[in-house]
């Protein structure tokens, strides 16, 4: 049998063993410092947004991000009307007036309805509304419609001639219209139930509390904007 020696260290002993261990880690750590910190930072780079010269290449790029928004603001502050002004979407039959940058009043609207009144083969309308920049041309009170050919045939009646008194009609429109030029207006409507929805023959319809600003705020040359 053989005997086991149990070694115990004495206090004094086991304070100079720590002391010798932490100087031996202290010396291994700073004689290795730059390797450990290249591999912390080969560690680290899928991390990084990249290296310095990268960065200053991203705020370069940064900058001149923000000096083109600055410039399309200059830009857009120079095209906007400084007089109230009509943009009108065909597509959401939604008509907003404007004052600069500020919202005076949105509302519904309708818009053309793009359908196509034939009547004969060479003879043919679509009822579309055109779409682009144009200004006021003209302001009407109590306006009377001068009914065109298409509105005799799209009802399947009897086209009159062009100075017959059938071809006023002086309830369709409203109490206002408003031109803006190639026989487009924008105007009141009989048939308000209909707003909101693409049904006109290419004027811009609307409700009377839509239609009384619009008359209010506009004046003639003021941008409207149809897209």
């Amino acid at each position: 049998m053989v005997d086991k020696k149990t070694y115990i260290l004495s206090p004094k002993r086991l304070y100079f063993s720590a002391l010798l261990t932490g100087l031996t880690l202290a010396y291994l750590i700073f004689s290795n410092a730059p390797s450990i910190g290249a591999y912390i930072v080969k560690l680290s780079a899928p991390y990084l947004s990249g290296s310095p010269s990268n960065l200053s290449e991203e705020s370069k790029t940064s900058e001149a991000i923000i000096k083109k928004i600055q410039n399309l603001k200059k830009k857009h502050q120079k095209f906007t009307p400084k007089i109230p002004y009509l943009v009108i979407s065909t597509s959401d039959n939604r008509v907003s007036l404007m004052k600069k940058n500020r919202l005076i009043h949105e509302g519904p609207c309708s818009s053309g309805s793009y359908v196509i009144l034939k009547a004969s083969e060479n003879r043919q309308w679509v009822f579309s509304t055109p779409r682009g920049a144009f200004k006021i041309q003209m302001k009407l009170k109590e306006p009377v419609w001068y009914m065109p050919d298409w509105a005799f045939i799209e009802e399947g009646r009897k086209i009159p001639p062009p100075n017959s008194p059938q071809r006023y009609n002086s309830k369709a429109l409203g109490r206002y219209a408003l031109s803006i030029g190639g026989g487009y207006l924008i105007h009141g409507t009989l048939y308000t139930r209909l707003i909101g929805q693409p049904v006109t023959h290419g004027c811009i319809r609307l409700a009377d509390e839509e239609l009384n600003l619009v008359y209010k705020h506009l004046r003639y040359g003021a941008k409207v904007f149809i897209y």
